[in-house]
């Protein structure tokens, strides 16, 4: 392609909006255009990234026995509504009537419509194990765009299921698709973290997600760099006794103290003068409507995640604030597990053992010191209900561990009988008795695939991209069109790499060698070939690396055996 006949409009300043290196990059390269907030356009550059990053996908999940299909992005209501997702969504489900009353969604993701169409095709234990995947559009109503395209409202995804006779058939398809994820995610050029992760919605066992360690990430990760552990903050399980602060002091009487329109544990905690691990907040609930009241020591962080599935709730939130007050009896920042009405009560095991702390008086103004469990409240309850820190050591080993932010590029479930359970995926096995259908649900974040490739892979110069998804594997760059022998030199080193089967961009501006250079750097085209005056002259063209910078002066006659050596 030549740049005179491509549209690939650079900018030289980063866009009001773009919060990370990647949207920037993504915007000035000329990859991207906002169209509305959470919806952009691909322009030529970037579907020739997506094109490549589609292409390493179908190749990998091909090998594997994997059939590609194409389903519907317009959704009937119905089948939501069957799994409770439907409720479980809520506002994220765009949803429409079409002209005859009929309510439709737009797929944010398609296993209640991959479980029908198997559930309707497949009847016999001799059509299994099958593994159907697309590459598609999803859509989702998405409270806060942002990220450039990591979080957006229409975004490509590809999704894969696996449908299976039984467990052990479940095991080695999600196997056969773990490692084909690592394979993906290694040709693509990403360096990839796969870790323990939570179902969520999709609901299952057991689920992984694929993280690229980044500071633009919205996820939180802990590694442990001894045993090589990994898993989501959601999920990492932490010692109990890490956090317990186990006390032999003697119990002594409670009290009510005055603590007028203090409610944080901050300002709780310099009033009373005491450290915020005296405290324990007591933070009520509403698990499927249900009021359960969470106890844990006042300076961890709760883990919302850990609570839902401790419960086995569909929907988990703090509760409004009357419905704090009807249980409490108190405004919000009171609250306290001393007389205590109508709520079930959980407890951290981070408050075990502790002697003589501080609560919420379930009174205005007012909290209770020297609060002890049996004594003063009974705990049936207790459990990991807090989020991992860097001063609790691994769950596997103990060794210290590392958080980090990192973004999610794929993830793999164990699914179970979730949906085909529902959905009436049923299979005859070889006596003729029906059975139920085992899946697994494998996705990967097609357009976060090329941003966290940018994340990870830039300099202060633009966009490094591997050979593996790059737009162009070369660049030629002819530095003065007006000068016909370069002219000439660079035509042809075009028409014979471009019959060669090399993927070519010729630079054939008339734009100074400034303006070229910054261009070329920008979008990243990993090989540049430079054809200048001074070089021309003497038959010779330079050949840059975009990464490493190193440059080798060739005879024109011998570039196509040079880039023999370097594009395998």
């Amino acid at each position: 392609m030549k740049w005179t006949e491509a549209l690939i409009p650079t900018l030289k300043e980063d866009p009001q909006d773009a919060e990370v290196i990647s949207h920037k990059l993504m915007v000035r390269g000329g990859f991207i255009r906002k169209l509305v907030s959470g919806a952009y356009s691909y322009l030529p550059l970037g579907v020739r990234v997506l094109e490549k990053v589609e292409a390493i996908i179908r190749e990998e999940l091909n090998a594997q026995g994997c059939q590609e299909v194409l389903l519907p992005a317009i959704h009937p209501s119905e089948i939501w509504k069957k799994t409770g997702r439907y409720d479980i969504l809520g506002d994220v489900l765009i949803k429409f009537k079409d002209r005859h009353g009929k309510e439709c969604v737009l797929g944010p993701t398609h296993e209640e419509i991959i479980t029908d169409l198997v559930a309707n095709n497949v009847r016999s234990y001799k059509e299994l194990p099958l593994v159907l995947y697309q590459i598609q559009t999803k859509f989702r109503d998405e409270p806060r765009p942002r990220f450039g395209v990591m979080r957006t409202s229409e975004f490509i995804m590809k999704d894969a299921y696996s449908f299976d006779r039984d467990v052990e058939g479940l095991e080695a398809s999600y196997k056969k698709m773990y490692d084909a994820y690592c394979r993906i995610f290694e040709r693509c050029g990403l360096p990839y973290i796969a870790v323990e992760a939570d179902p969520g919605m999709m609901g299952g066992n057991l689920s992984h997600e694929f993280m690229v360690p980044s500071t633009a990430g919205e996820d939180r990760i802990v590694i442990c760099e001894k045993c090589k552990y990994a898993a989501s903050t959601e999920v990492a399980k932490c010692d109990p006794g890490a956090g317990a602060k186990a006390s032999k002091e003697k119990k002594m009487p409670i009290a009510e103290v005055e603590t007028p329109g203090i409610t944080t544990i901050e300002k709780v905690a310099t009033l009373l003068k005491a450290e915020p691990d005296r405290l324990v907040k007591t933070l009520i609930f509403k698990a499927d409507e249900k009021i359960v009241a969470l106890l844990i020591r006042g300076d961890l962080e709760v883990n919302e995640t850990k609570l839902k599935n401790y419960l086995k709730c569909a929907a988990l939130e703090l509760a409004d604030v009357k419905s704090i007050e009807d249980v409490t009896g108190a405004p919000v920042g009171f609250s306290g597990p001393v007389k205590l009405k109508d709520a079930r009560i959980v407890a951290d095991e981070s408050v075990k053992g502790m002697i003589n702390f501080i609560t919420g008086a379930n009174k205005k103004d007012a909290h209770l010191i020297n609060v002890n469990i049996d004594r003063d409240f009974e705990v049936k309850e207790f459990g990991d209900f807090r989020m991992i820190s860097e001063n609790d050591g691994c769950p596997v080993c103990g060794k210290p561990i590392k958080i980090t932010q990192a973004i999610e590029i794929g993830h793999t479930f164990k699914l179970g009988t979730k949906y085909s359970a529902v959905l009436g995926a049923t299979f005859l096995d070889k006596d003729g008795k029906e059975n139920t259908v085992i899946m697994g649900c494998y996705g990967i974040g097609v357009n976060r695939i090329a941003a966290s490739l940018i994340e990870t892979s830039n300099d202060k110069d633009g966009i490094i991209w591997p050979l593996s998804i790059a737009p162009y594997q070369v660049i030629i760059i002819a530095l003065n069109m007006e000068d016909k022998l370069v002219k000439d030199i660079a035509d042809d080193v075009y028409k014979k790499l471009s019959k060669g089967g090399y993927e070519c961009l010729y630079d054939d501006r008339n734009e100074s060698a400034g303006k070229k250079f910054k261009d070329a750097d920008l979008i990243g085209i990993p090989i540049k070939i430079i054809v200048g005056s001074k070089n021309a002259k003497n038959g010779m063209i330079e050949v840059k690396d975009r990464k490493t910078g190193k440059i080798d002066l060739i005879v024109v006659k011998d570039l196509k055996a040079h880039l023999e050596t370097i594009i395998k």
